[in-house]
Parts: C-alpha cells; sequence; structure tokens
C-alpha cells in the first residue's frame, strides 16, 4: 500500500458520517483487485478488517456448530433492475460443515452445520428509532461487505429532526444495503430482509418488503403502548398481518441485556448495545467477517474499554444466536464480484468523502492550497468536517457564520490565489447568488458545491432531490453564466470535482458542481487511482506588466483575455507592477477600470457569456447496442443508476432502447443536438418537475418527455422500465 503522503485519495480512518453532525463514524476497506483474484489486502490500523478469510474463496468461515439442521425456507426469486437478466435465480444449497470457532475463538463440537445457500445478491434494511444506531449498523455491515469484495450501494435514510420523537414514525431511521456477486447500480427497489427494531419501524417499512421477505423483529419493543403510538390496535405479530412473509421474532432487547449480564451495566446502557446484537446475527446469516467490526468496536470506545467489551460481547452473541437456533435455519453465501472490477486497488466510500478526496487531489495537481469557507448544512457538512482533518495537504477549513460569509471568505481566498471552495445545499446557494454573481464580474475560479436536498426553502433537510438545476443556471441577477457539473455515483464524485477545478482554473470562472443527498451519504466500491493518472492542473499567474499603453508605457491589464479560452490573467495580491481596480462594478475591456459605457457593458457579458460557451466538453457517449433503438433515456446526475438499471431491465425484456447521461450542463456537450435528432423519442427522468427536459426543449426544440419524482426518494428501477415501456410501446 502507497504511502498516505503520496495521495489525498488514499488517506483513510474514520470519516464523520450523517448530516446531522452524529458521532457515527464511517471506517473505509480497501480491497484489491488483481487478475481475478480479489483479495483482502492489508491496511493501517483503522481502515481494513485483519485476520478475515481472503475474499474470493469459496468455503464459509469456521463456525460453532450447536443444533441440528432445520428445514429451510425456499429462496425466493426476485426481479431486480440491477442484474443483466432481470432476475435473481433461486440459490442453491451449499454443502455443511463441521468443527471450527466462533468469533471468540472458543473451541466447539464437531456436528453437522446447518444449511449454507449461495445467492447473487440481497438487499437488506436496518430499521429502528433514530437513537437505536442503525446508520451505525449499516456502515459497520457495509464495510466488511466492502472487505469481502462484494458489488455494493447503500441508501441512508434518516429523520430531520435531531432526536425526533422516540417510538414515532417521524423518529424512524433506515440503511438500506444491496450486495452482490456482479456489478449493480443501486440499492435496490426493495429489501429481501428487513431488520425492525420496534413497531414504527416495522410500520414504516412493512409496503416495501415483497411477500415472501424475510423480516426478523424486536419482539421486546412490541409493548401495547409502543404499538398505540403508531397506530397499532392489535399486535400485527399475532393478527395474521404478516403471515405472507417470514417472520423471526427475536427479543433483542432480553438476548442482549442477557449477554451483558456480567459487565456491571445498567439497564439502560446494556439496551443500547442491541443494535450489535442484530448486526452480529446478520453477520452470521452472510457470513460477513467479524474480526473487523471488533477492532472497530474497541477503537471506537477506546476510552471506555468496558463499553467496548459489552459491545463486542453483544455482537458476538447475535452471531451465536443465528448458529444455535432453530429459527434460522439457513445461512447465505454471497460470493465475491470478481469479474465487476478492473484490477486495482478499491475501498469503500460515500459521494461526500469521494468529492472531499477529489477537492483535495484537485489542489495537489494544480500545486495551490486549497481553502474551504463553508457554513454548515445538511447535507454537506460532512465535507467540512473530512477537510478539516488534512492540513498536511495545505488544507485550510474556515467555518463562517452564515452562508453569505463562508463564500466572501471562499472569493477572497481566490483572489489571493487559492483552489477556492464553498459547500452548501439549495437554501444555502439563494444566499450565496449575489457573491457568485460577484464572482461571474470579477471573472475568478471557485467551486460551488451544491449538495442537493429537497426543497423549497428548508423543505427535507435529510432527503434527497434534483430540484437546483435552474437555480445554477440562472439563479443570479443580470446575465451571470457559470459551468454546472453533475457526478453520477457516488464515486464519480472524485472525477467531477476535479472535472469542476479543471473548469474553474482554466476559464478562470466559479464553477457549480451538483451533487445530492442520495450520492452524498450512499455509498459503493472506488478503485484508488494512482496519481500518475491524474490531470495536470497546473496554472501560470501573472508576473509582470502585459499591455503596452500608446505612449509606450507597459502596464498590466487584468481583463486581456487568453484567446483560445478568453481567460483573464490571475494576478497575486502583492505582486509588484500588477496593481488593478476591483469590484462589482462593471469592467471596463482590458483596463478593468470601472465603465458605464453602453458598448462596453454589452461587450464585456457576450464576451464572458462566449467564454463559457466555449468551455471544452467531451462529447455525449451514447450507449446503444444495436443502433436500432427509436427510444433515448437522458440523464443527469444521481439517476444514472437508476436509469442505467431500468434500461437493462426493459431491454432483458426485449426492447431495443438508448441511454445517455449528462455529466456537463452548462455548456452542454456540442454534439448533444446531433444526438437527440436520432431519436423519435427522448424521455428525460428527474428528481424534480421537468428541469433539464425544459432547457432540452428550449434549446433544441425537442419533444422531451419528462418522468419526474419528488417524494425525497431516488427513482426505482422497477418504476421506471415501466414508463419506460410505456413511451416504447406509444411509438
Amino acid at each position: 500500500m502507497t504511502s498516505q503522503v503520496s495521495s489525498p485519495a488514499e488517506q483513510t480512518g474514520e470519516a464523520a458520517h450523517g448530516s446531522r453532525g452524529a458521532a457515527e463514524a464511517r471506517v473505509s476497506d480497501e480491497v484489491r483487485v488483481a487478475g481475478e483474484a480479489l483479495v483482502a489486502e492489508e491496511a493501517p490500523a483503522g481502515d481494513h478488517p485483519a485476520g478475515t478469510r481472503p475474499a474470493g474463496t469459496d468455503s464459509a468461515p469456521a463456525r460453532p456448530a450447536g443444533t441440528r439442521p432445520a428445514e429451510a425456507p425456499p429462496a425466493e426469486a426476485r426481479p431486480t433492475g440491477d442484474h443483466p437478466t432481470g432476475t435473481l435465480p433461486a440459490a442453491e444449497p451449499e454443502g455443511t460443515e463441521t468443527g471450527g470457532a466462533g468469533p471468540d475463538g472458543a473451541p466447539v463440537r464437531h456436528v453437522p452445520e446447518k444449511e449454507i445457500r449461495r445467492l447473487n445478491r440481497v438487499i437488506i434494511r436496518f430499521a429502528g428509532d433514530s437513537g437505536d444506531g442503525m446508520q451505525l449498523t449499516g456502515d459497520r455491515f457495509t464495510s466488511e461487505t466492502a472487505s469481502f469484495g462484494n458489488d455494493l450501494s447503500t441508501l441512508p435514510n434518516f429523520p430531520a429532526e435531531i432526536r425526533a420523537p422516540a417510538g414515532t414514525l417521524p423518529g424512524v431511521s433506515s440503511f438500506q444495503l444491496h450486495f452482490a456477486d456482479h456489478d449493480i447500480l443501486t440499492p435496490g427497489d426493495a429489501p429481501n430482509v428487513l431488520v425492525a427494531m420496534n413497531p414504527a419501524a416495522l410500520k414504516a417499512n412493512i409496503a416495501d418488503v415483497p411477500r415472501g421477505g424475510e423480516i426478523i423483529v424486536n419482539t421486546d419493543e412490541f409493548a401495547k403502548r409502543a404499538m398505540a403510538k403508531v397506530g397499532y390496535a392489535t399486535s400485527p405479530l399475532e393478527d395474521g398481518s404478516l403471515d405472507g412473509y417470514r417472520v423471526h421474532p427475536v427479543p433483542l432487547t432480553t438476548l442482549t441485556i442477557e449477554a451483558l449480564k456480567d459487565f456491571g451495566l445498567s439497564r439502560k446502557e446494556a439496551e443500547r448495545s442491541k443494535n450489535m446484537f442484530a448486526l452480529g446475527l446478520l453477520s452470521w446469516m452472510y457470513h460477513r467477517p467479524t474480526e473487523g467490526t471488533e477492532q472497530f468496536l474497541r477503537r471506537k470506545f477506546a476510552g471506555k474499554p468496558e463499553i467496548a467489551e459489552a459491545n463486542v460481547a453483544a455482537f458476538r452473541a447475535g452471531w451465536n444466536f443465528g448458529e444455535t437456533t432453530e429459527d434460522f435455519a439457513v445461512s447465505y453465501e454471497i460470493a465475491p464480484a470478481t469479474a465487476a472490477f478492473p484490477p486495482g486497488t478499491y475501498r469503500n466510500i460515500s459521494g461526500n468523502l469521494a468529492l472531499s478526496y477529489g477537492l483535495i487531489a484537485a489542489s495537489h495537481q494544480a500545486d495551490l492550497p486549497l481553502f474551504l469557507g463553508s457554513y454548515p448544512i445538511t447535507p454537506a457538512s460532512d465535507i467540512l468536517h473530512e477537510l478539516s482533518r488534512h492540513k498536511n495537504f495545505g488544507v485550510r477549513t474556515f467555518q463562517a457564520e452564515d452562508e453569505i460569509a463562508g463564500i466572501g471568505a471562499a472569493l477572497g481566498a481566490a483572489f489571493g490565489g487559492a483552489l477556492a471552495v464553498t459547500t452548501t445545499s439549495g437554501p444555502g446557494v439563494a444566499l450565496k447568488s449575489e457573491t457568485i454573481g460577484l464572482a461571474v464580474s470579477l471573472e475568478l475560479p471557485l467551486l460551488i458545491v451544491d449538495i442537493q436536498r429537497g426543497g423549497p426553502s428548508t423543505g427535507l433537510p435529510t432527503k434527497t432531490e434534483q430540484a437546483d438545476l435552474l437555480q445554477a443556471m440562472y439563479g443570479r441577477n443580470g446575465e451571470a453564466p457559470v459551468p454546472v457539473v453533475a457526478p453520477r455515483t457516488p464515486a464519480d464524485c472524485f472525477d467531477a470535482a476535479l472535472e469542476a477545478a479543471r473548469i474553474a482554473l482554466a476559464y478562470r470562472t466559479p464553477v457549480f458542481l451538483l451533487s445530492d443527498g442520495y450520492l452524498a451519504n450512499g455509498s459503493e466500491p472506488w478503485r484508488v487511482p494512482d496519481v500518475e493518472d491524474l490531470p495536470d492542473l497546473g496554472v501560470t499567474f501573472a508576473t509582470g506588466p502585459n499591455h503596452t499603453l500608446d505612449d509606450g508605457t507597459e502596464v498590466f491589464w487584468p481583463y486581456k483575455r487568453d484567446p483560445e479560452t478568453l481567460a483573464r490573467p490571475w494576478a497575486l495580491p502583492g505582486t509588484p507592477g500588477l496593481e488593478h481596480r476591483i469590484g462589482g462594478i462593471e469592467k471596463q475591456d482590458g483596463s478593468g477600470n470601472i465603465s458605464y459605457d453602453p458598448a462596453n457593458h454589452d461587450f464585456m457579458v457576450r464576451t464572458r457569456q462566449a467564454k463559457v460557451d466555449g468551455i471544452a466538453v467531451p462529447d455525449l457517449e451514447v450507449d446503444d447496442p444495436d443502433g436500432t433503438a427509436r427510444t433515448l433515456v437522458l440523464g443527469w446526475g444521481s439517476t444514472y443508476g437508476p436509469i442505467t438499471a431500468a434500461v437493462r431491465r426493459v431491454r432483458a425484456g426485449g426492447d431495443a432502447v438508448a441511454q445517455a447521461h449528462l455529466r456537463h450542463l452548462n455548456p452542454f456537450p456540442a454534439n448533444l443536438g446531433e444526438v437527440l435528432k436520432r431519436y423519435e423519442t427522448v424521455v428525460v427522468p428527474e428528481m424534480n418537475l421537468g428541469q433539464l427536459a425544459l432547457m432540452i426543449r428550449a434549446k433544441y426544440l425537442v419533444d422531451a418527455r419528462s418522468h419526474t419524482q419528488v417524494n425525497g426518494m431516488p427513482f426505482k428501477a422497477e418504476r421506471l422500465a415501466e414508463a419506460l415501456k410505456e413511451a416504447i410501446d406509444a411509438q
């Protein structure tokens, strides 16, 4: 493994998780793909769990035996938009093992094992009260899954309130993980397994669980008062309403307290570890490695070793419960996704973390200090938290008193020669709009990172949306064009940050980077790039006079432009001979003096627009395997995963459909108009009311069809596939 100093992308450790400033930590895990083998790579403490079995082996980890095998329920076959065939074949039962040791290393008897079945994918959702640690539980399961070598995609979903009333529907927090032995694109439409820690969690999520799915219920929480709080007149565990599911009633709280009775903890303290019991149980069910989680718990609670050991004991108790109880007759294996990954070093990464690393990498490649001026706001705060940890890379973070001060400081840093960034979400963009316009006028490089969320106003702080596109395009007074770049997956946030920095530095302009809550909090495997493969973002500062007056005097003109990019020179304050005027009033062409001349203003407005219009961006790539499709699906941003999954499903059904995805939204790729004209029908799925479709119709006079959703959640592949099928059939 290379030195941390060599590349910011290799900086690992615990990243703060949750846009509410929660103390739950995200731990990175790395695996190296070499040829056909996906092998766990040794990593520094705090990163990769050691002691796990090599990913890529077919044998299950040694596990304690306890009871005779019980009759196994049939494996479910569920459709998926991610699997190329669109279906999940029934899993074949695996052989059994004997002997071995449990996670605590204790010897066990050599008796027949329970049945082991192999699946190609599974979707698990952990759900409970916002104080039950569901995000931490999901993070840990995800980290172990990443170290094992599965492809994965996650969807954290939590309430906006810091602490909603316990046991209520608004207080339910959930974490969904989709992992597979092949490449996947979404966190899945519906969970195969739901872990419900209380009645509210069950009621809030049961509608998403398909018939035949497994439900693990904490029966201890199903008291009459708790059920009444969410509208259950009778217990769903007893009234037959769950007869269509495979229900596993487990007294998680009681079992946890019993497992921790020798630790001298109060009942309340012991109850807090029930999420670790649940994690241990699921780790047994799906053969997840265990040692990494135990190491994580000991690090997390290093200052309270008794709490650390209690959590480890609860985790082990859950694992052993799965092995010894007859209610869980089958465990499952999902092989590593070796074919899904090109050779390289991989780690699980969230969108905000990838974006943070991308900004550091851009700073390194430009040889400029990175300055972040920001005000905390959901769901962008993680970027501020992460960048504040990397002072060793010359990163300076400034937490301002408000949004306006944050971008003001960032613009000042840009004037001073830094790679300047400000992070926010939709409401913050509105407050920053005047200063963005000033950056357009001053023609200074500045990155405005907008992690979009549901609106308007405060809206839905912890939910996702794509409704800031028109604000990014036009939300300023006067003619103030700004380039717009949008990542498409959590891992792609790294590359999008580099691209946004390239444009800002090369063309001396503010640039919008439009991510969203779905990408920010979700995670997937990311191939760690080599530093040598990163783009050169080097800039040249002005060093002396660049213009000669009629009388022969040499002077510096701050708005004398590069003929290719129309970028003006970047002058560092304090450089002798480069004194020039600055401010928001219109500049005189070349000299930068204040000008009210009508012709000059017209020229400057058109020049700034021409600079943005002339930005070099790659042509749009179209996925149309046979070249026979008459329908094109055009997307942008985080809709990439659901769109691609839906397209796979439609093609598996025998219909031809083409797909294209926009990274550059201003300017559009030069070939976009030609691409659109090749198709009879253009469908534009968006998590807004049709903002990109509006732009496409206006610019290209194409009758683009909107397919929209604004419920705070990402598209489901199945429903999107149905919409595409309807569009195809209507031709």
